[in-house]
């Protein structure tokens, strides 16, 4: 790999050590993809946060490193809400090492955001260069907005921060950003929600595994296409898909799409993925609620009172910026919390079956929780939680 005289200098350790061993990290794993170099990045979003996934050796490791972030970085969602914990029934000891967590990375220097969200916080553009890690953040960067990242593990996205820099392969480079194959949709979308296209992602990821597709005959909102990207991230490994006419490269590139395998997706395929079995509580906001969802969420609560648990997540700057829609959803019974979300948290095992309206926590929630998980759609979602 080429590295310029700054770069030499830290693998030198005339930085310290916790660089030294960063820049170490991404000069292996450009060397592991054949990364010719190394390019600036203007954002890092670091996952590993939850002491439930990293558990005590990566605690132990983080806090062993002795950094600062060089560039904006927040973090993914950690196991609980900072602020209100014992609210939400976590465990003291759990608690404990939850905030060493966050402390450790406080001392790196990553902003303490939470969220897999973070491009409503701060401003991505496209074409920018980041170090993203959780898989529907990276979806939405490299497919909604046009930036482009691969999809970091939690220290390789750690040490980008740190440097600044990540090694350039995979979807920073133009000619891995084509489309791979077709996904044609045959159905009535016109009436289709953020739980339908999460379904839809769903599906799609079983089928394309690693690959980019490109979608036609949808035309789904942004907060649409968040929710078929995190479907298929989590269900596939889908970094990047295009939707012809909607996604950006998709308006700006005229793809050749001939000699692609091409898949039919019918709407009888999503709609089996609708089931009616009972469930113990309501999970709202995987990834991240937008201030849209909110105020959707807000309306259809109005008036009702909830009887069973219904939680919603969102991210503290969002929650921050709509206090009385979030105040009018907690009127009914239910909790808004920030920092953590129903795949991360331990709070959500205590329940044998949750109800989502996301296709990522569809496909979490058995693994992750240990339940069942039954989706639907927001209005269904709110009734069960009010009936």
């Amino acid at each position: 790999m080429q590295l310029d005289p700054e770069d030499e200098r830290i693998l030198a350790g005339e930085a310290g050590e916790t660089r030294q061993k960063m820049l170490e990290l991404l000069v292996a794993l450009g060397r592991v993809f054949g990364a010719e170099r190394l390019v600036p990045i203007k954002s890092a979003q670091v996952s590993g946060a939850s002491y439930k996934t990293i558990g005590k050796y990566g605690l132990d490791w983080l806090a062993s490193l002795d950094a600062k972030a060089v560039v904006p970085a927040v973090l993914n969602p950690i196991g609980m809400a900072r602020t209100r914990w014992e609210e939400m029934g976590i465990d003291p000891g759990f608690a404990k090492n939850q905030q060493a967590v966050v402390a450790a990375y406080e001392h790196l220097g990553i902003r303490l955001d939470c969220t897999c969200t973070p491009y409503y916080l701060y401003e991505t553009r496209y074409g920018d260069h980041l170090a993203w890690s959780e898989s529907s953040a990276v979806s939405y960067a490299n497919s909604v907005i046009g930036a482009r990242t691969n999809r970091e593990g939690g220290p390789g996205a750690l040490a980008a921060a740190i440097i600044g820099k990540t090694p350039c392969y995979g979807l920073h480079l133009d000619t891995k950003r084509v489309p791979q194959m077709v996904i044609e949709v045959h159905a009535d979308t016109s009436r289709w929600g953020v739980a339908d296209y999460g379904a839809l992602g769903y599906h799609v990821g079983k089928l394309v595994g690693n690959r980019i597709p490109y979608f036609r005959g949808i035309k789904p909102d942004a907060d649409q296409l968040k929710a078929i990207g995190a479907a298929m991230a989590a269900t596939g490994a889908v970094a990047l898909y295009h939707v012809e006419g909607v996604t950006p490269e998709a308006q700006k590139n005229r793809y050749d799409l001939s000699g692609l395998e091409t898949i039919s997706v019918e709407q009888a395929e999503i709609s089996r993925l609708f089931t009616q079995i009972p469930v113990d509580a309501v999970a709202l906001g995987c990834p991240h609620c937008s201030p849209a969802e909110l105020a959707e969420i807000a309306r259809l609560l109005t008036g009702k009172i909830v009887t069973k648990p219904l939680y919603v997540f969102a991210s503290e700057g969002v929650i921050d910026k709509n206090t009385r829609i979030v105040d009018n959803i907690e009127k009914s019974g239910a909790r808004v919390f920030a920092d953590t979300c129903m795949v991360v948290s331990p709070v959500m095992v205590q329940y044998p079956s949750i109800m989502v309206n996301s296709g990522k926590a569809f496909a979490y929630v058995p693994n992750m929780c240990g339940g069942q998980a039954r989706i639907g759609t927001i209005e269904d979602c709110i009734q069960v939680a009010t009936e």
